[in-house]
């Protein structure tokens, strides 16, 4: 088992940055692939992007070039760093890991005012 703990949300205003940190309660190393997803209002939960334990990364069409997605193993800490935010990247981020079954964290909220 692993539980993830997203911070590093909150209100920014369009063209600004956060950064997204999800903390894991165990050594991720072994962990298979993590990543980040997003869900807004009235709109199903959507991949934003992915990292495999041997560095393969994969994004969002949406998100390329704006979005870096990270991990720390020595931390055990996946990242998401946003720049050039845009109002539609306003949702509820959820940290992701499988490792034989997924885990989702609570979830973080990010909204982006134009």
């Amino acid at each position: 088992q692993v539980q993830l703990v997203e911070s590093g949300g909150g209100l920014v205003q369009a063209g600004g940055s956060l950064r997204l940190s999800c903390a894991a309660s165990r050594s991720i190393l072994s962990i298979v692939t993590m990543g980040w997803f997003r869900q807004a209002p009235d709109k199903q939960r959507e991949l934003v992007a992915t990292m495999s334990s041997g560095g393969r990364i994969n994004y969002a069409d949406s998100v390329k070039g704006r979005f870096t997605i990270s991990r720390d193993n020595a931390r055990n800490t996946l990242f998401l760093q946003m720049n050039s935010l845009k109002p539609e990247d306003t949702a509820v981020y959820y940290c992701w890991a499988y490792t034989a079954m997924d885990y989702w964290g609570q979830g973080t909220q990010v909204t982006v005012s134009s």
